[in-house]
């Protein structure tokens, strides 16, 4: 006879695994199947960002940014003789972190009673999964009640410049780099791409990042992208933008790279080549044709605004359906959908999806830009505060960057806000709480802010809005829009 479940989640990344845990919750027999395996064969649960994503680059962002600083601890009166990068031991202390992680969600299925199922999971028709463990190549037929698709994502591959894991990486691969390399050539200067050329950068590499847009970080707010420009260009990146990569040559240890530029066709040779052109769904034998799930036109798992699919008690979630592949936006989708099948009616606040790219300084963002305000005849009011007024963050000797608030011109409502700065993947979460419960700036501006801090750039933005700002000059004209 069939094993039967309330509810089966194929795929144990954040959303799949947040799904699982909150189904247990709620009382729901729930299985989470999951194919994913560590360097040694052993079931590694979390998905991409905590096996090959989020987690490990972090590690080594952290790590290198540390490293980093120690060049410059004499600006604050600290010398360092001998400063040595040992890479084995870096990446030995990322592999830590992750071994932990992964092995802590398998400790969260027992503690929360989740049915823990390694292998390969197939969603085919009424609502049935077919299962091979991953012990063997026989499948099983599981019965549920419910299925919860979470299978993630994986990097684009580009033809120009095939992945050879050898010379031409993807971001998995960049994350396991054995030496550093003296040149550095990364495709693509989003997200992804600058969080690894910072790291390499940082531990020596010459990186040369090729983005074929002519905008810098388009989907941020257009000031905040033009200074991390400038930035992350001081820092050694040299990021080149309307750069069209149209080929690739791989060497005995090197990699010729053809690109169109504003210059015509030109060539650079590197040590290694990453590219990061972006992420797609991981979809291939997830669903059988006959089992009511379709694809959208882009190759997302088509969903309504509540993540349901076209197959009745069929949901899908994360990386593999509309919207940003954010892991933090995958987990809310998980509890969602659990709580739904349990009776519920919670919904995700799309609109309010923090942004972060953890580049130092890092970035940050939730709600609208100006330039969205403006295309959609919003008025708008501005405040900013600078962190080279801010006595924590000179302090820290970290006073790079600003915060932009945003303001509906009409009702005060915070419609959006962008920090560039030390921390603001932190900061950022204070946009979001304001945001969440519709706050005023002037609901900020009357919020006591301890001191000193680098919270205290937000209040001071939000006091610039209305021309109160402290320490800072205010403009006379006043910032509407």
């Amino acid at each position: 006879m069939s094993e039967e479940y309330d509810v089966i989640v194929i795929g144990a990344g954040p959303a799949g695994y947040h799904a699982a845990i909150r189904c247990s919750q709620l009382g729901l027999r729930t299985a989470c199947i999951d194919k994913s395996v560590d360097m040694n064969g052993a079931p590694a649960y979390g998905g991409t960002c905590l096996n090959w994503g989020c987690i490990p680059s972090k590690a080594l962002l952290d790590a290198s940014q540390k490293f980093e600083d120690a060049k410059r601890f004499e600006d604050i009166g600290i010398t360092i003789a001998d400063l040595q990068v040992d890479l084995s031991a870096m990446m030995n202390h990322k592999n830590d972190v992750v071994a932990s992680l992964t092995s802590g969600i398998a400790g969260l299925f027992k503690g929360n009673g989740v049915v823990d199922l390694p292998g390969h999971g197939r969603l085919v028709k009424d609502c049935m999964v077919e299962y091979v463990p991953a012990d063997a190549s026989e499948p099983e037929i599981l019965v549920a009640e419910n299925v919860i698709l979470a299978p993630g994502s994986v990097p684009v591959d580009i033809s120009v410049a095939p992945v050879d894991s050898n010379l031409i990486e993807d971001s998995t691969g960049a994350l396991n780099f054995t030496a550093v390399p003296p040149r550095l050539g990364v495709i693509g200067a989003g997200v992804i791409g600058l969080e690894l050329g910072s790291v390499w950068n940082r531990l020596g590499s010459n990186v040369i990042v090729l983005e074929a847009l002519e905008e810098f970080l388009p989907m941020a707010d257009r000031r905040i992208a033009r200074d991390s420009l400038r930035i992350f260009q001081s820092q050694g990146l040299d990021i080149r933008l309307d750069t069209k990569v149209i080929g690739s040559k791989v060497g005995s240890s090197t990699v010729v790279v053809d690109y169109e530029g504003k210059n015509g066709t030109e060539s650079i040779e590197v040590d290694k080549l990453v590219v990061a052109v972006g992420r797609r769904p991981l979809v291939s034998n997830l669903f059988s044709e006959d089992s009511g799930v379709s694809l959208d036109e882009d190759g997302f798992i088509s969903v309504d605004e509540n993540c349901r699919t076209k197959a009745q008690n069929v949901f899908a979630i994360g990386d593999a359906v509309r919207g940003p592949m954010l892991a933090h936006k995958g987990m809310e989708e998980g509890i969602m959908v659990a709580e739904q099948i349990a009776g519920g009616q919670p919904t995700v606040a799309y609109d309010r999806i923090p942004s972060v790219i953890y580049t130092n300084p890092e970035i940050a963002w939730v709600g609208s830009t100006e330039q969205e305000l403006a295309e959609n005849s919003v008025e708008f009011n501005v405040g900013t505060f600078p962190f080279a007024a801010s006595g924590r963050a000179l302090a820290a000797n970290e006073n790079q960057g600003m915060v932009k608030v945003l303001a509906d011109a009409k009702n005060d409502r915070i419609v959006g806000v962008h920090v560039l700065g030390p921390h603001a993947s932190e900061l950022i979460a204070q946009a979001v709480i304001a945001m969440e419960f519709d706050a005023s700036s002037e609901d900020l501006a009357l919020t006591m802010f301890a001191h000193p801090t680098l919270g205290e750039a937000i209040h001071e933005a939000v006091l610039g809005i209305s021309g109160q700002a402290i320490h800072m000059v205010n403009r006379k004209s006043g910032s509407s829009k």
